[in-house]
């Protein structure tokens, strides 16, 4: 049985992909989740980091003290952290418009605990969360992010990361994003028990003798889990599309680096 032997630079070279491949791991939705165990994430992004290796080119051979050296092999970090974020910042903004609706229904007096994230969460925002979940895994957005670890190397070397304007802006663009997502999401359930609690608050003017809270709480369940059936359609169109543009943002970004 032949040992492989492996020089100094190979190993080096693997150490740096190793970097960039394992924040990605840890950083993406699903596969990063704190239920996920580690083994698996570390298996995961070693053996990643192996098929990769052979189309990684060595870095640039320079004279670079040790300070220096270090700085660069955090931006390899960097780049794993941004792309990992770019990718959650779509599941925040589904989080945030189940948050929305849940507000609205009057399920924040019955929040429960997600054991992926340990807060207090609505049981719309879980049940979303669920949905953008198996849709993630059906429109292969886990193979989407493997890609997006190969292409990365296409675009931007080893060590090759650099903090530019127009990947604060980037950042920014995204960040805003995350917001326009939620309001897509929420707009047409929030809306409904909004004319909801208008006519509640007419009945409550013109009939005082009805208990409008007795009457509300139910009717305004009732509303919301009806909306959001009627609205499931809406919901995975957004989340499809906005799964299926992830490989732009993060080409957009890696441009930008």
């Amino acid at each position: 049985m032949n040992i492989p032997n492996f020089s100094a630079g190979q190993i080096e070279l693997f150490f740096l992909v190793l970097l960039r491949v394992s924040t990605i791991v840890v950083m993406i939705p699903i596969l990063g989740e704190r239920t996920t165990p580690a083994r698996v994430k570390g298996g995961l992004a070693i053996l990643i980091a192996f098929l990769v290796l052979p189309f990684v080119g060595h870095p640039a051979a320079g004279a670079e003290d040790l300070f220096t050296l270090g700085l660069r092999m955090g931006g390899e970090v960097l780049i794993g952290i941004i792309l990992g974020f770019s990718c959650r910042l779509a599941f925040t903004g589904i989080r945030m418009a189940g948050d929305l609706i849940g507000f609205q229904m009057g399920f924040s007096i019955a929040n429960i605990i997600d054991p992926l994230t340990s807060d207090q969460v609505s049981v719309i925002t879980e049940l979303q969360y669920l949905f953008a979940a198996l849709l993630f895994l059906g429109v292969n957005g886990h193979h989407m992010m493997i890609q997006a670890v190969s292409e990365s190397y296409t675009v931007l070397p080893v060590l090759g990361f650099h903090m530019t304007g127009a990947l604060a802006q980037s950042l920014v663009d995204l960040s805003r994003n995350m917001f326009v997502i939620a309001v897509k999401i929420s707009a047409p359930v929030v809306v409904a028990l909004l004319f909801a609690n208008l006519g509640l608050g007419l009945i409550a003017r013109t009939v005082p003798q009805m208990n409008v809270f007795i009457v509300g709480f139910p009717l305004q369940i009732a509303i919301g889990l009806i909306g959001v059936g009627l609205t499931i359609p809406l919901f995975l169109h957004i989340a499809e599309s906005l799964f299926s543009n992830l490989p732009a943002e993060m080409g957009l970004l890696l441009r930008a680096m």
